[in-house]
Parts: structure tokens; sequence; C-alpha cells
């Protein structure tokens, strides 16, 4: 296809006078004159044949031709100066879009990704947390990191590993924690998915609650160990989760009796195309961030 001729000048100073409604304040950006800029959209114009701003005596309004313009120069340069700011010491720099349940990401990716970093340092990750519910073509990732059983439509998932779930609470609460019945003594602090309690009474040997599990459900499990943490009751999470808690003695893991409800995977939509970055990223962490911690 045979391009035809962009003023790219021109465009440029149109793209930032529309978004600034200004000739002054674009060029500012532009590090032009103010007649500079005002003489390029001008050229523009008489190249469409048509205005693209109404010249009040306070500014500038632009026309419903420039506002079908704008955003496909905006998006359009906005892409160039990304790409462009990729390059460094000669290489261009690769970003990885990856969403992540905000348990997993805290817990354990975010202590190894310096890692990630040393060994692969062209490669850019963009890290957005969740509480398990994500769309990854909306959100426009690369992969998504999730708990469950690994079934979601139109994904391929790598398993990554179990994280049993154990009752976690501080040590004061601990101390009086003899049998697993006696956590029916404190609030029990729960995630959404509501038989997470019983499994573990059932690992447990013990009959749960007649009454049923009642305390604060949680839709993070990072904000249920914060509640752990301020003595709001008994947290049931995954122990690998919260090392760094539980070496630093802020919460106690009383008893060594788990249960598990899935793990956690790698996916990605089948219909995106592995880039480099991803096969880097997917070979780094199902290979030396599994084994080297």
């Amino acid at each position: 296809m045979v391009r035809p001729y962009l003023p790219l000048n021109a465009l440029r100073a149109f793209e930032a006078s529309a978004r600034h409604l200004s000739f002054t304040r674009a060029a500012i950006e532009l590090r032009v004159t103010q007649a500079a800029v005002s003489h390029q959209v001008k050229l523009l114009e008489e190249r469409l044949k048509t205005p693209l701003f109404k010249r009040l005596p306070r500014g500038l309004m632009i026309t419903e031709e420039g506002q079908a313009l704008l955003p496909v120069l905006k998006d359009s340069f906005d892409r160039m100066a990304d790409v462009v700011e990729r390059f460094e010491n000669g290489h261009l720099q690769e970003v990885l879009t990856i969403g992540a349940v905000g348990t997993f990401a805290v817990g354990w990716l975010l202590p190894r990704l310096g890692d990630f970093r040393d060994r692969f340092p062209t490669i850019d990750i963009r890290l957005s947390t969740n509480n398990n519910r994500t769309d990854i073509a909306a959100e426009g990732l690369d992969y998504a990191i999730r708990f469950g059983d690994g079934a979601w439509h139109g994904t391929e998932a790598y398993p990554l590993f179990e994280a049993p779930l154990s009752p976690l609470c501080i040590p004061q609460i601990a101390r009086n924690l003899h049998t697993p019945i006696a956590v029916t003594d404190y609030p029990m602090l729960r995630s959404y998915r509501g038989d997470e309690w019983s499994g573990w009474f059932d690992a447990a040997g013990v009959s749960p609650p007649h009454a049923g599990t009642k305390g604060i459900v949680f839709d993070s499990s990072l904000a249920m160990m914060e509640a752990a943490v301020q003595g709001m009751g008994i947290a049931l999470a995954p122990p690998s989760m919260f090392s760094r808690l539980l070496l630093n003695g802020s919460i106690e893991q009383p008893f060594r009796i788990y249960t598990s409800r899935g793990k956690y995977w790698l996916t990605r939509l089948k219909s995106r195309t592995p880039t480099p970055a991803m096969k880097t990223f997917k070979n780094w962490l199902l290979g030396p961030a599994m084994t080297r911690f």
C-alpha cells in the first residue's frame, strides 16, 4: 500500500492545539512560536479544504471536522511516543501486561520480579491486581494469573501450584487454640467463597458450627489478613502467600491442617499469539521462579 503524503508538522500542530484549545499553549509544548503553530494549522485546513477551528477572542473552538480528526491523531501520536520511549541503551523495551490476583501478586510474584528484571532488562512489566475477577480481553492483558480450577472459556491455562488454606491469626488468639473446634470461639473471617471454612472443618475431622460460619466476608485475602493482623478474628488463608507475616511474628498458624480449593494458573487468551516477551515470562515463571526460591 502506497500511503499519501502526510503533513506531519501540520498534523502535530493541530493535535496539540486541539488538546489545549490554544495556539499559544500548543506552541509552548512544541517549542515553536505561536505564529508557526497557527501557520501549520492553516496549511492543514487548506489541504483538507475545511476549517478545523473557530477562532474566538479567548481561544479556539474545535469544529465537527476537527473532532473527527482529533482522536485518530491523538492515538497515533501517543503510540509513536510510546514506542520511541521504549528504546533504552539501543534496545527496544518490550512491554508485558499482567493481571494477577492481589494475594499472589503481593505474596509471591513481587518478591521475585527483581530476579526477572535482572535476567531480562529489556522487558517492562505492567502489573495490575484484582480479586480473581478479570476480563483479559477487555483489560488488554497478555497474561492473567488466577486462582481456580483452570477452566476459563477461551483461555490456555498453565498450572502453577496449589495454595492450601489454614487458619491464621495473631499470637494472642493462637495461644488459646488448643483444638480445632476452639476456632469457633472467635470470628471466622472468610472470603466470598463460602464453603472454605466447612472444607477446613472437614479436613480437621470436626463438625462445622450448626449455625453456620459467621464473620466478615472479604473479596480480597489481603484485606482479610489485614483484619486478622488487627485482631478482628481468624482468617482462613494460604500461609505460603503470607510468609513475611509469619516470619515477623505478626500472625501465627496454630494448626498444620489444610484445605485446598484450587490452584494458581497462568492464563492467556487462546486467540492471543504469544509475543517474545510472553514466551520469556512463561518460561521464567514455570522454570527458575518456581525452583529458585
